[in-house]
């Protein structure tokens, strides 16, 4: 199988044991501790997944800074963003002390993981603007993954950390939550030797399910794993059950059984861009994909990147051989009427735009919320029902 990034193995730092789970948990309660962000809890669960291997804990400012500005840390590691405990304030804590990372999405606040806490640092607002750059491309809080960014607090804690449970994923998301250890393993049980990866945080519809089969076809893969963002998004995003429904039905009705995994991964959406598109593509790798496919205007948001700057990074930014899996270029995909099936609209020269079936987002949410199902060539019916039955229980 494909190595996970920069290591021999996964290093997920879930705390495998359960003795050892109920120890830790224990001793917490008598640490001082912090409330994390949505932010840094999700950080905390995709450490504890394995997605961030081969990372031992959250970023000091040092490497935050490198890796903004050289997509490495400090020691040389290749890595797109940083991964930070941002915290309002830090009390008593200092230096080498262990200390309680409690969840700030669970009601009770529950120890979420434990931390040796190497560094207590402060990010002034010049590091802040510096990073939002560097990484968002902006510094305009009308971004979202900005104003999240901003909203975390300015004390920097850094340091190993031990993770004691997966946060709400596991329990509101058991049918789809999976670690990166179990989606390797998953893969590895179904001897698939190619595997495409496609990342998503929106329903699916025709276009992006002839996608999958086109990118599987075109590298010759055994399977496709339909990753799903499970964490925090955008105001007005469909919420990850109906996601997961929908798409559940669509792979059960299209696709031919055992080619295809729905699995869901615990993370807020950063809506960074090219950058988390090579954030994205790390996961991928960790959890064992081959190959990755990356679309048009991929993790981005408004017009803050071009639509084709999160493929362009991986040939302008991304150093040779520091990723293993390989990338799949994407077009715009959409239904031909002259050819009578989905396209990547690229390799269909001959077409003007009217030979498309093209739907905005802003007139498929207007239709669904009516009660009208767009046209089979853009939705399967099935899974338009789906939506509207979200749509009008709003």
């Amino acid at each position: 199988m494909i190595k996970p990034h920069g290591s021999e193995g996964l290093t997920p730092l879930y705390v495998e044991h359960a003795d050892e789970r109920r120890a830790l948990a224990e001793q917490a309660r008598s640490l001082n501790s912090v409330l994390l962000s949505s932010a840094g809890a999700a950080n905390a669960v995709m450490l504890g997944a394995g997605y961030f291997t081969p990372l031992s804990g959250y970023m000091d400012k040092a490497d935050a800074l490198n890796v903004a500005d050289s997509m490495r840390t400090g020691d040389g590691l290749f890595w797109p963003t940083p991964v930070l405990c941002l915290v309002d304030s830090v009390g008593h804590i200092v230096p080498g002390q262990s200390i309680a990372l409690n969840d700030p999405n669970i009601d009770g606040s529950p120890v979420l993981g434990v931390m040796e806490v190497d560094k207590v640092e402060t990010l002034s607002e010049q590091d802040m603007a510096h990073l939002s750059e560097k990484v968002y491309r902006t510094t305009d809080a009308a971004h979202p993954g900005v104003a999240a960014f901003k909203n975390q607090g300015r004390r920097l804690l850094s340091g190993a950390v031990k993770v004691l449970n997966f946060s709400y994923f596991k329990t509101e998301f058991a049918e789809t939550f999976r670690t990166a250890v179990e989606i390797r393993a998953a893969i590895k049980n179904r001897g698939w030797k190619k595997t495409v990866a496609f990342q998503t945080r929106n329903p699916m519809h025709r276009a992006h399910e002839e996608l999958c089969r086109i990118a599987m076809r075109r590298v010759g893969a055994d399977g496709c794993v339909i990753h799903m963002l499970l964490g925090k998004l955008k105001p007005g995003d469909i919420p990850a059950t109906v996601r997961g429904a929908a798409i559940s039905k669509m792979v059960e009705l299209y696709f031919q059984k055992n080619t295809v995994i729905i699995a869901g991964y615990g993370f807020d959406m950063l809506y960074a861009g090219p950058r988390e598109a090579v954030l994205h593509a790390i996961f991928r790798q960790n959890m064992g994909a081959t190959h990755f496919i990356i679309g048009r205007d991929h993790a981005g948001v408004g017009d803050y990147y071009g639509a084709f700057d999160a493929q362009t990074i991986f040939d302008d930014e991304v150093p040779k051989g520091e990723l293993a899996i390989e990338i799949f270029n994407a077009d715009h995909t959409a239904y031909s009427k002259k050819l009578d099936k989905v396209v990547m609209m690229r390799e269909a020269p001959d077409h003007n735009m009217e030979d498309f079936v093209l739907l905005s987002g802003t007139k498929v949410r207007e239709m669904l919320s009516h009660g009208i199902a767009p046209p089979a060539e853009f939705s399967r019916p099935e899974v338009a029902q789906i939506l509207m039955d979200y749509y009008q229980s709003k």
